[in-house]
């Protein structure tokens, strides 16, 4: 399952809702995705390749390799 390795963001569900018709109308399931990265970083000490979200790279939670 896709998941960040540092903020355990993953998969979400919810429901598709179409602004064409009614309220009552128009609902599909959906999912929404995490924009993950495969990245180099430091974990412990020594290099790993880890699931990083967009978010957690751009705020410098991650020690890149």
């Amino acid at each position: 399952m896709a998941k960040c390795a540092i903020c355990e963001k993953s998969i979400s569900h919810g429901n598709e809702v179409s602004i064409a018709r009614s309220h009552v109308s128009g609902r599909s399931p959906r999912t929404w995705k995490p924009n993950l990265r495969r990245v180099k970083a430091i974990v412990n000490g020594e290099t790993k390749r880890i699931y990083v979200c967009s978010k957690c790279l751009r705020s410098g939670k991650v020690n890149r390799a």
